[in-house]
């Protein structure tokens, strides 16, 4: 674990002595997009129907509004912390070029998201901006998801598949997705039409399910079967929830900082694809973000 021991209060829990674990670098770092930075530094959030806040007090963090069983059920799990990114980061480091990126943003996490909710987030990703992805997310989460209350704030989870399924192509659009509202409404119906009743499901090209357990390049290419996903939407998805660790997003801050490090500026994004999965292997997630947050903050152009 990259933590040393769990205090446990009513209402959170301490982590005493965390390793590798920096809030604007895990929340800021591309992956996710229910969080939020507070005025005091801190970062609030929603997932897997709970809304926490988290707070980095020297080398301890701090969850609030959590508990033991919570800690065990969901955030050690979610903050992936059963991981040694120590070791990770020695392994990348023998590059010498991402050697920068990694020390960059040491305090990355890769969090282990629910995987309808990151496919549905990252269909909305697609040639926008983060703020008009968070408020679209936030929108449709306050009209369709659970109420939860902390501080004397109302926060929402984010719905369940057949919550959208009830929903109009228009009530879609009106959440601020845009062009993309045809593709939810159809990802939502061929989700929702893979599950049968009573929670069972059958094992079909649309159960997230099903496909999380494929290998990564079947994963990647059941993925694209929904509309609205393309490769780099399909990798975000399998890194982000599904915990396929040889999936290389590119997107444009990636292509600029592969570019800028590694190959000539008219390469392909496939080739590009292509050429950081072999070259990372197994942890081209991990240096995937190493090198997005790099080139984000330090504005990268070639």
């Amino acid at each position: 674990m990259d933590f040393e021991r769990l205090e446990p209060y009513e209402d959170k829990v301490i982590l005493k002595n965390v390793k590798n674990f920096e809030l604007s670098h895990i929340f800021d770092c591309g992956q996710c997009f229910r969080w939020n930075r507070l005025d005091n530094g801190n970062y609030i959030g929603v997932a897997y129907g709970k809304v926490i806040e988290v707070e980095k007090q020297g080398e301890d963090v701090i969850i609030y509004n959590s508990n033991e069983k919570d800690f065990y059920d969901i955030w050690l799990e979610y903050f992936d912390l059963n991981r040694d990114y120590d070791e990770i980061k020695n392994k990348l480091r023998e590059d010498e070029i991402l050697k920068k990126s990694v020390e960059f943003g040491h305090g990355i996490r890769i969090l282990k998201q629910e995987p309808f909710e990151i496919t549905i987030s990252f269909i909305i990703s697609a040639n926008n901006r983060i703020p008009m992805i968070k408020r679209a997310i936030s929108r449709i989460s306050e009209r369709w998801g659970k109420p939860l209350e902390y501080k004397g704030n109302i926060y929402y989870s984010f719905p369940e598949a057949e919550i959208l399924k009830n929903t109009t192509i228009e009530e879609i659009t009106a959440c601020g997705v845009g062009f993309r509202a045809k593709y939810i409404e159809d990802t939502v119906n061929k989700i929702c039409d893979s599950t049968k009743y009573q929670g069972n499901f059958n094992e079909t090209d649309y159960d997230l399910r099903t496909i999380k357990n494929f290998n990564d390049d079947e994963c990647h290419k059941a993925l694209q079967k929904f509309s609205g996903i393309g490769p780099k939407v399909a990798d975000c998805i399998m890194l982000f929830s599904m915990q396929k660790y040889s999936a290389f997003p590119v997107d444009v801050w990636v292509k600029r900082a592969m570019q800028y490090f590694y190959v000539v500026p008219d390469v392909s994004l496939k080739k590009i694809r292509d050429f950081g999965k072999d070259k990372f292997g197994e942890l081209s997630g991990f240096a995937q973000q190493y090198l997005f947050y790099y080139a984000r903050e330090n504005n990268i152009s070639i």
